[in-house]
């Protein structure tokens, strides 16, 4: 099995990412991935995401934008 993210501009064209992703071997490695780099990815273009399992969609488009009111900066789903 391999996971990865596709990269996506606001309007869901895929974008290139700021930081260069791998393909991870379980969904919890490619989540915290996603953790530790999201802000790199949304100063480099990147909008939103979405993981994929060997091709399949698995949940996604998740936004890297904070929400409303969010002091910390985090985004909603990460």
């Amino acid at each position: 099995m391999a996971w990865t993210w596709r990269f996506e501009k606001a309007d869901g064209s895929e974008t290139e990412p700021a930081v260069q992703p791998e393909e991870f071997p379980t969904q919890g490695d490619a989540e915290s991935w996603i953790g530790e780099v999201w802000k790199e990815l949304l100063e480099g273009g990147t909008d939103q995401v979405t993981l994929h399992e060997d091709g399949s969609k698995i949940y996604g488009p998740m936004s890297l934008h904070p929400t409303d009111g969010d002091e910390e900066g985090e985004t909603s789903a990460i």
